[in-house]
């Protein structure tokens, strides 16, 4: 299978930046949801990859530059970790699934026969595979149909129905479009679009898909399955699509240059970092992350003595690095551990939550915690 043009790209990205999560959380408070700006930070085209600046500038701003050529900048939408958008159709329709709100939007600005391009489009979205190493998120390209669609059961047709097969795709299309058409008249353009509901349970849809995968890990590395799927939930809402412009991938959002490589070299006795293409594969990503979650426990906060405290700090590290742990009980690393060890777990946890240096590190610590309770209460 050819490489999806957009791995090609971030792999290149990768290397000539040297950009990592923990460097750009360093710098600035980063807010991951939807922006422009994460398209700047994305060379679409393959086998044009360079050291020179201003050619790679140029790459970096081509995708977004096609985006705003037809959408314009107001209504520009890229993918991110809880937001999958998708182009088709030289940039004239897009599929935006929003995790989030639980809503699948489907739209077109194309001028002539705005409704066959919709019902294309609506098709394609239903029908796109769970693989997301066959469509590239970050060009118009045609998405490779064939295997099992990524939303099947999280959406119903008009007869309470999952979605397979491209019949049951194009009926609903029809019955989509003759019911529930809407348009919409931005500046330059006027959008077709159709909204389609997910069902209430759409996450625990996408998260039992991943069931074995999750048990393997937590058996294998020694992390509890409650923490793997918190992770999840929290990193990226079960979306294998998931992208941030921290150069994260997946559904565990790992960082290749760091978590990865750390991964790579520590645990799996290999070389280099692990591609997009591998993160981009539940199986391998859930295996990164919670091996990761393993060299925090073992090697990087081994010396946190009580459990609970352990695991407070484990799930802070995870997004805020371990540095960011320690510097929020003193600036000295040494000092900071025996600080630490000196509190209850639950003075560690409000100082994680209250002290931490960064103010995404605190809300993290809360959300995940927050979501293991409802996964062992069963509502997750």
């Amino acid at each position: 299978m050819k490489k999806p043009a957009l791995l090609v790209a971030l792999s290149a990205l990768l290397t000539l930046s040297g950009c990592s999560r923990e460097f750009v959380e360093s710098m600035y408070d980063v807010d991951y949801t939807t922006t422009n700006r994460f398209a700047n930070n994305l060379a679409p085209q393959p086998g044009q990859l360079t050291k020179d600046s201003a050619a790679l500038d140029q790459l970096m701003n081509s995708f977004s530059g096609q985006v705003e050529r037809y959408w314009g900048e107001n209504d520009a939408l890229v993918a991110s970790k809880r937001q999958y958008v998708k182009y088709t159709d030289g940039y004239q329709s897009r599929a935006h699934v929003d995790f989030e709100r639980g809503v699948v939007i489907v739209e077109t600005v194309a001028k002539t026969d705005p409704t066959q391009h919709l019902k294309s489009a609506i098709t394609t979205t239903l029908l796109t595979p769970e693989n997301p190493a066959g469509v590239d998120l970050y060009s118009d390209s045609a998405i490779e149909l064939g295997d099992k669609p990524f939303l099947y059961g999280q959406i119903l047709d008009n007869e309470k129905q999952p979605i397979e097969w491209s019949w049951r795709a194009n009926r609903f299309a029809d019955h989509l479009i003759a019911t529930q058409l809407k348009k919409r008249a931005e500046r330059f353009h006027q959008v077709y679009y159709v909204e389609i509901p997910m069902v209430a349970d759409h996450a625990d849809k996408r998260g039992y898909k991943y069931a074995h995968i999750v048990r393997d890990a937590s058996r294998r590395y020694g992390i509890s399955e409650d923490l793997i799927y918190a992770i999840i939930k929290t990193e990226s809402s079960f979306n294998p699509y998931a992208v941030s412009h921290a150069n994260a991938y997946g559904l565990m959002q790992v960082v290749p240059a760091t978590a990865g490589a750390d991964v790579f070299k520590l645990v799996k006795k290999r070389s280099g970092e692990p591609s997009p293409m591998y993160l981009f594969d539940p199986a391998n990503n859930i295996d990164t992350g919670t091996a990761y979650f393993y060299l925090l426990r073992h090697r990087y906060l081994k010396a946190v003595k009580d459990p609970l405290s352990l695991h407070y700090s484990m799930i802070s590290a995870y997004n805020g690095g371990t540095g960011g742990v320690l510097k929020t009980f003193h600036h000295d690393r040494n000092q900071a551990m025996t600080n630490l060890n000196r509190l209850q777990p639950n003075q560690v946890y409000w100082a994680l939550t209250h002290k931490h240096p960064k103010a995404e590190a605190r809300r993290y610590l809360q959300k995940v915690t927050n979501y293991q309770k409802a996964f062992n209460q069963g509502k997750l």
